[in-house]
């Protein structure tokens, strides 16, 4: 594993997290991650992030039963943004899609 200094100072303390299906490559969801989130997904490699509005620690799976396995973690070239590679139990959205983005709102013919 490669140490990398994230910049969580840059967003307030938070950074966007893209969350992908491990064997498809499809785009599960976007969340959110403080540093104590990051070091508690390195340590147990199953997902943790911080959510906006309750203003907590949430560990992906906990109450659901949808847990995210941790495959690999890319960070982008500024050290702000990270894009994870999961496998997915269950459903990645709280409405029980399978991905957060499955609302279609434009398609070219």
């Amino acid at each position: 594993m490669t140490h990398v200094k994230l910049d969580f100072a840059k967003q307030g303390g938070l950074i966007p997290v893209i969350v992908t299906d491990h064997e498809t490559g499809q785009v599960l969801m976007l969340a959110y991650m403080n540093e104590e989130s990051y070091q508690l997904t390195l340590a147990t490699k199953t997902m943790h992030y911080w959510s906006r509005s309750r203003n907590e620690l949430w560990h992906k799976g906990a109450t659901s039963g949808h847990y995210q396995h941790v495959r690999s973690i890319k960070t982008d070239c500024d050290a702000d943004t990270l894009l994870i590679s999961v496998e997915q139990v269950g459903a990645a959205c709280h409405t029980g899609q399978y991905s957060c983005f499955f609302t279609e709102i434009f398609t070219e013919q």
